[in-house]
């Protein structure tokens, strides 16, 4: 049973934080509950089923009940938007929550979304924001960087087919560890794969043609697998490089350092590392406490698959079950796939009202 007062209290904050990010400039814009399947289909596939509560609808097709406000928000923002822009938004978002039964599948959501031409100081502004926001609770603040790891991907030497797999799967830690193993040599191709390698003609003795799939379409992906045999694997001197980005867990100045050091045997991670840095200055000017702010090499990479810079997150102080009661991040790619290829930098965070309530409360 929904506990009536909870819920007004949680509604009480979302109006409470939604006035203080409208103070700040930002425009108060709402989003349907109903979405179109194909978009977030098209941005995720269909591991987003898993995530999400999906319908039919006789005249509009599939349809998903609303998982987040990034992606409408930004939609509307490259439909009809004028740059720079700020927006704030509070509503329910529903999430499938399978493996976890004590979290909840609807919760609100408030939060801010800037959209400007300087990376640096939008990534702290949104920051400080979403700080402001959750003011002297007992929160825990970490922060990251995708856009790093990316870098470092695009950077390794080895084939374009394997680094766009790693960058498809950059997001489920699991797949792309697996990935980053076999591509490196570290596991045998299964004995499937050899076998199959092994034939001069994969087709012979086949059968006739059954599935979904045409011939052409295996073959092709028999070329592809027989061309990432070929290629020699990616050397232990990267992969040890990338498992150093990802083990990454200091303050934010430490990290700097660290990754300036990383940078001189992999330099594709420069101009990133450099956005690292400026972001640390910019947060320093909004007043946040660089020093002691916590940086993961890792942070974020389970979130919805649009995040590929700045991520952050605030967590529950000695409460790690919890889910986060803030996170944000940036999502400059989003905005381009949405834009049809015009993108705009843009950056956003969330709060989520009824953890607000409860650690403030002491019920969390």
């Amino acid at each position: 049973m929904i506990d009536s007062a909870a819920k007004a209290a949680a509604r009480a904050e979302a109006a409470r934080l939604t006035a203080l990010f409208a103070e700040a400039g930002a425009s108060l814009v709402e989003a349907a509950i109903l979405q179109p399947a194909d978009i977030l289909l098209d941005l995720y596939g269909e591991d987003i089923r898993a995530r999400a509560y999906v319908t039919g609808d006789p005249l509009r097709g599939e349809m998903m009940l609303r998982p987040d406000f990034t992606v409408p928000v930004v939609q509307m923002h490259m439909d009809s938007g004028a740059d720079p822009a700020r927006y704030t938004y509070a509503g329910e978002v529903f999430r499938r929550q399978e493996l976890d039964e004590q979290r909840p599948n609807e919760f609100l959501q408030v939060g801010e979304v800037f959209d400007g031409a300087d990376p640096a100081r939008a990534d702290a502004e949104v920051f400080a924001m979403i700080a402001r926001g959750l003011g002297d609770l007992p929160v825990r603040a970490a922060t990251g960087d995708i856009g790093i790891l990316m870098a470092a991907v695009r950077g390794l030497r080895t084939t374009q087919a394997r680094k766009t797999a790693l960058l498809r799967h950059i997001w489920r830690p699991r797949r792309f560890r697996a990935l980053l193993d076999r591509f490196g040599g570290r596991v045998p191709l299964a004995a499937t794969r050899v076998a199959l390698l092994e034939k001069a003609d994969p087709f012979a003795g086949a059968g006739p043609d059954i599935g979904l799939r045409a011939r052409a379409e295996v073959a092709e992906r028999i070329g592809t697998i027989r061309a990432d045999a070929e290629a020699p694997p990616i050397s232990a001197e990267e992969l040890g490089l990338i498992d150093a980005i990802l083990a990454l867990r200091e303050t934010l100045p430490h990290v700097i350092s660290e990754l300036r050091d990383i940078a001189v045997d992999l330099p594709a991670i420069g101009p990133a590392v450099q956005r690292l840095s400026d972001r640390a200055g910019a947060l320093g000017d909004r007043g946040v406490d660089v020093e002691h702010l916590e940086f993961e090499g890792s942070f974020g990479r389970t979130a919805l698959e649009y995040y590929d810079g700045f991520v952050f997150g605030f967590q529950a102080e000695g409460r790690p079950g919890l889910p986060p009661v803030a996170t944000g991040g940036r999502y400059d790619a989003l905005t381009a796939i949405l834009g049809q290829g015009r993108a705009v930098p843009a950056v956003g965070g969330v709060i989520r009202p009824e953890l607000v309530v409860a650690l403030r409360e002491g019920r969390a």
